[in-house]
């Protein structure tokens, strides 16, 4: 059995926030400036220009890369064979909470959903916990943005439905969101288990590096007709027309019941931000 303290894992949630909300994910920057190399249309060169250089900036200079520094998601993975001494939870909130008052990040958490009153902390965070074989603990902190996460969605389609009616789904959710969230887009996708468990995999999804083939032979298939439809969209990068409404997507899938078939679209922005690290 292996023995971590509680504060060790706070350290390094609070570095995580702070290196997410400062420094653009490189497979995301890098995807900016693929595009920016491949747009043809003005305006939207100079729209990814501004944000390319927007990045180079924010790490440099230590800022925050967009205003809405997000509602941070911690991504928690503990080996089965680690103890932590101390209340992880507690841990994993004051780290996001130190981080948001050190880094002058913009603090956009209300403790009730009704009442919109403001935490003034950015917390409580939204933590997902999972248990896996080893002695490591395995955190990633997402700090997301709400102008794309208004735009994400999720149905319960029919269990007989084809490929392409679930390609026709997603396309046109996005499509329906405009330039309100912030295109070019990063597009995370889950298919199957129940409609929390489609909404999960979504979310991990936006994690997954853009690029990567999709082992699931059919699901890489499904990515890349989704990727070229949205750009075939003209949109645009900030909704100005252009090649380029979406840098990437990403399917996870899951079993599922034979009576359902659950798809969530989980929208991101050009500022997709995460940072992780292993204990």
């Amino acid at each position: 059995m292996r023995y971590v303290e509680a504060k060790k894992i706070r350290k390094a949630v609070k570095g995580l926030a702070l290196k997410a909300n400062f420094s653009l994910r490189k497979d995301i920057l890098n995807a900016l400036k693929k595009a920016y190399a491949l747009e043809k249309k003005v305006s939207a060169k100079k729209v990814l220009k501004i944000l390319i250089d927007n990045a180079k900036i924010a790490r440099s200079e230590r800022i925050a890369i967009c205003q809405d520094t997000g509602m941070a998601e911690v991504f928690c993975v503990i080996g089965q064979d680690v103890h932590v001494r101390g209340d992880i939870k507690k841990a994993i909130i004051e780290g996001i909470k130190l981080a948001y008052a050190e880094g002058f990040l913009r603090k956009s958490v209300v403790s009730d959903p009704i009442l919109r009153k403001n935490t003034n902390t950015n917390t409580p965070c939204v933590i997902h916990y999972e248990i896996v074989k080893g002695d490591k603990i395995r955190l990633t902190v997402l700090p997301k943005g709400f102008g794309s996460e208004n735009a994400s969605t999720l149905k319960m389609l029919n269990p007989t439905d084809s490929e392409d009616d679930i390609i026709d789904y997603i396309v046109e959710a996005i499509k329906l969101s405009g330039a309100d969230a912030c295109p070019p887009l990063v597009v995370g996708i889950g298919i199957g288990g129940t409609l929390d468990k489609a909404a999960l995999l979504a979310m991990e999804a936006i994690l997954k590096p853009l690029g990567k083939e999709n082992p699931k032979r059919h699901l890489a298939r499904m990515e890349r007709l989704i990727l070229t439809r949205l750009n075939n969209t003209g949109i645009g990068p900030g909704g100005l027309g252009g090649m380029t409404t979406c840098l990437g997507v990403n399917i996870l899938s899951f079993p599922t019941h034979i009576a359902g078939l659950p798809v969530c679209v989980k929208i991101s922005c050009h500022a997709t931000r995460s940072a992780g690290c292993i204990i």
